[in-house]
């Protein structure tokens, strides 16, 4: 491909509103255009990099034998309402109606498709002879994104590798789950990404297992906690805090004495009004767990983790409490709820344990009580402490051994056990060997294939531009010639062009009529890996210049040979690739 034959509209400066290094360079590298917050057309050399990136998702799906297929993007509301999930996603779910004939028809944008596979393996699959089965598709999905940002990692419209395993038996969803866990692994080592499975909670899909795939990068939205010693990782939504033994200070116990607070609801206005630090004050959440209210206490300087209160509770549904029951339970206004004096169950993170003399809210208007202790003014039953915050850096990870560390991650993809959840909801059951109906077992897989270009390029870039692997750059060669103007060089970019391209090599030649200082900015910016700088003067001497994108500086190979070199540096170049693959496939 020639440059001036195809559409590269680098940019020399920052975008305006471009925050993160992989937005910043997919813009100026050309290799999308955003058409409004949220929506980005992808140009001719971001869609290339896109489609490697799907021929790898699809080779790795058909080698694990999923099947694939093509749902639609646009559902019937009635099939989430079977589900609950109409409601349960709330505004993220685009919905609007439509008038066919004389009704009005509801309908909404995917943003997953649970409801439409389940729907149709409910129509056609009836038996257990038909199963295990694996199902998947590329496709984009939908959602209302409140604030879109990042890029395409954060957008409204984006492209998915979604896949439905449908198996008999635990057994056979395990199993389904470990050849998808294991196909992501290779597709992400394809890929060129150094990642990271992680526990996670499962979320509005349902399911009571899964495991999300990382990236970990400074820019990163998600949270990702780890050990590096034991292997442990997960998001912090699901991170567990290893065995916590507070040791309480040996200092007298102070009186309980309640003290004006006007005004001041926070943890963080607290702790400055009284000149305490937030470690030395207890916040007490009220929360409804199942409709019922319950109080929750944790440390001040921790926050709250929702999933694992649930979890402890044994609830199917925990929110944090209105204002009306608020003040109905404790009698007082929001920011003012404590522990003592209340009649609702109590439960306590560990670490609460350890506090003596703590601030805790007074259960009234403007009130606190300072010289809190647990024990003397009020109870928290023995079975009712657990691990209920977020795991921080420096906590003793699960097991007692090694230290959990803290870094920001992008989510890549993520595979659930869904169990029965959607087949119960939507009738999609099989009769077994004894003419028995049971409910079809499930599992879900999605990939954000967006999201791989987008973490590749944060976590894989220098002060120039782009350093794209192979695998998924827009073309593995690039040819510079120096000067346009004199023929026997181009003759000699051109004839090197038409011999890679025969030997199946994608190569785009820069036959701009441009400084080579421009040609050599847009060369590092677009990150393409092999360059081959083709100048009058090294032609006279028979010879052209070859540089892998991450080197400083090029090596000269002989004209005529040119080509030949560059396969095999090429093939070298492929091979050390598939090693890496082969050994994260062995490692995982």
């Amino acid at each position: 491909m020639r440059w001036t034959q195809t559409f590269i509209p680098t940019m020399k400066e920052t975008p305006e509103g471009a925050e993160i290094p992989s937005h910043v360079l997919m813009l100026r590298a050309g290799l999308v255009s955003q058409l409004m917050a949220g929506a980005y057309t992808y140009l001719p050399l971001g869609l290339r990099a896109l489609k490697k990136a799907e021929r790898i998702v699809r080779e790795e799906m058909d080698r694990a034998g999923a099947v694939e297929l093509l749902m639609p993007a646009l559902h019937p509301a009635s099939l989430w309402e079977r589900t609950g999930r109409r409601e349960a996603f709330g505004n993220v779910l685009i919905q609007f109606s439509v008038r066919r004939q004389n009704r009005e028809v509801h309908l909404v944008l995917g943003p997953t498709h649970e409801e439409v596979i389940t729907d149709l393996v409910a129509h056609h699959i009836n038996s257990y002879r038909q199963l295990p089965l694996t199902l998947y598709q590329i496709q984009t999905k939908f959602r209302n994104e409140e604030r879109p940002r990042f890029g395409v990692l954060r957008t409204s419209e984006f492209l998915m590798k979604d896949a439905y395993s449908f198996d008999t038996s635990l057994e056979g969803l395990n199993r389904s789950y470990d050849k998808m866990y294991e196909a992501y692994c290779r597709i992400f080592s394809r890929c060129g990404l150094d990642f990271l499975p992680v526990e996670a909670e499962s979320g509005p899909i349902g399911g009571d297992a899964s495991h999300e795939f990382m990236v970990l990068a400074d820019n990163g939205e998600d949270v990702v906690v780890y050990c590096p010693e034991t292997g442990y990782a997960a998001n912090v939504e699901r991170a567990e805090i290893g065995p916590r033994k507070p040791q309480r200070p040996d200092v007298p116990l102070e009186p309980l004495k309640k003290v004006d607070t006007p005004g001041v609801t926070t943890i963080e206005q607290v702790s400055q009004l009284l000149k305490v630090p937030p470690s030395q004050l207890i916040k007490t959440l009220i929360y409804l767990a199942d409709e019922q209210p319950v109080a929750v206490l944790i440390r001040g300087d921790h926050e709250a983790n929702e999933n694992k209160i649930r979890r402890a509770l044994g609830a199917s549904q925990l929110e944090l409490a209105d204002v009306d029951t608020i003040r109905r339970v404790t009698g007082a206004p929001v920011g003012f709820a404590g522990p003592i004096g209340l009649s609702i169950p109590i439960w306590a993170d560990h670490d609460v344990a350890g506090v003596v003399n703590a601030v805790v809210g007074a259960n009234q208007a403007d009130q606190h009580y300072v010289g809190a202790n647990l024990g003397r003014d009020f109870e928290v039953p023995d079975e009712h402490f657990a691990d209920l915050r977020n795991a921080q850096a420096g906590d003793p990870a699960p097991g007692g051994n090694g230290t959990l560390q803290v870094r920001h991650a992008i989510e890549i993809g993520h595979v659930f056990k869904l169990g029965t959840k959607y087949s119960e909801a939507l009738n999609a059951r099989f009769l077994d060997a004894q003419e028995q109906q049971h409910p079809i077992i499930m599992g879900c897989y999605g990939i954000g294939i967006n999201r791989i270009l987008a973490a590749l390029i944060e976590t894989q870039h220098d002060e120039r531009g782009i350093v794209w692997p192979l695998s998924l750059a827009p073309y593995e060669v690039l040819i510079d010639p120096l000067n346009v103007s004199q023929p026997e060089v181009m003759d000699a970019a051109e004839r090197l062009h038409d011999q890679l391209t025969e030997a199946g090599i994608d190569v785009l030649l820069d036959d701009r009529d441009v400084r080579a200082g421009v040609k050599f900015k847009d060369a590092d910016l677009i990150g393409i890996p092999l360059r081959i700088v083709i100048g009058g003067r090294s032609l006279k001497e028979g010879n052209v210049e070859v540089k892998w994108r991450w080197q400083d500086e090029p090596q000269r190979v002989p004209h005529e040979t040119a080509a030949q070199t560059i396969v095999n540096m090429l093939d070298e170049r492929r091979q050390q690739e598939a090693a890496r693959v082969s050994a994260s496939s062995a490692s995982t």
